[in-house]
């Protein structure tokens, strides 16, 4: 009777959903037309790097690369892959509550509202005017730049991204892409963009999520997978059936040891 019911239940099945681009031909789509480069926000961490040709007087304006060791919270910043706990943890410059960082001789310098170019161009400007350093290269990239996977994923996670680009399908790829379970047709992502959250419902079974602006995530985005029926069911029975399934196993444990001592 089980073995019947497991067959109906897995071929009525709709083996579409468990599809992704159902129906994308060959073709050429454009990029999302959006702008794929952060913008810094307020609690950012950002990484600072300058130099020039007075590696001297450079040195000033660079932190340490690396500080004390870190909780086994704290992930590698390329691969989603736990830090160890007594890995390194980068340094970088905190964007405070005003939505500055404070810099080596600069002081605070606006950051919240620049993309990494600009915050470059900014530095930049300030210290050739200055006079601080001459032909100073600044390189600015995030230290806080992940997206966390929840839901009927492989593994849910949360990953660091060391090149400020990613789109969905390599988050949840990182996470070991979505379980037969999860909804493909109704991923839900949430995004934080000041003070406002928005939510954002992404079709995976659709080609159009390829051209969708949410296709590239940013940073502190939470992605997730909805259980289907199915798993929602198979939990519930699974609810029902394990009290009983556990006390008749204790009443054989009962027979068989009244058994052996009789």
């Amino acid at each position: 009777m089980l073995f019947i019911v497991c067959t109906t239940s897995v071929s009525c099945v709709n083996t579409k959903k468990f599809v992704y681009f159902n129906n994308v031909q060959d073709t050429t789509l454009k990029n999302p037309d959006v702008t794929i480069e952060p913008v810094i926000q307020k609690n950012d961490l950002l990484n600072i790097t300058v130099t020039s040709l007075n590696p001297e007087a450079s040195l000033v304006f660079n932190l340490p690369s690396q500080a004390m060791p870190v909780s086994s919270l704290s992930f590698a910043m390329s691969g989603g892959m736990p830090a160890s706990s007594n890995g390194p943890q980068p340094m970088g410059y905190l964007v405070n509550s005003e939505g500055a960082i404070k810099f080596p001789v600069l002081g605070v310098v606006k950051a919240a509202g620049f993309t990494k170019k600009q915050l470059e161009q900014a530095i930049t400007d300030s210290l050739t005017n200055k006079k601080l350093l001459v032909d100073p290269i600044v390189n600015v990239r995030f230290l806080n730049f992940r997206v966390t996977i929840l839901g009927e994923v492989a593994r849910p996670t949360t990953i660091n991204v060391g090149n400020d680009k990613i789109s969905i399908l390599e988050a949840l790829g990182l996470a070991g892409d979505l379980t037969i379970y999860g909804k493909r047709e109704n991923v839900l992502l949430i995004r934080e963009e000041g003070a406002v959250k928005k939510i954002h419902r992404i079709n995976l079974n659709s080609e159009k999520v390829l051209t969708s602006p949410y296709y590239y995530l940013k940073t502190n985005d939470i992605v997730y997978v909805e259980p289907n029926n199915a798993r929602i069911a198979s939990t519930s029975r699974t609810q029902q059936l394990l009290p009983i399934i556990l006390s008749g196993l204790s009443f054989i444990a009962v027979i068989v040891s009244y058994s052996i001592k009789n």
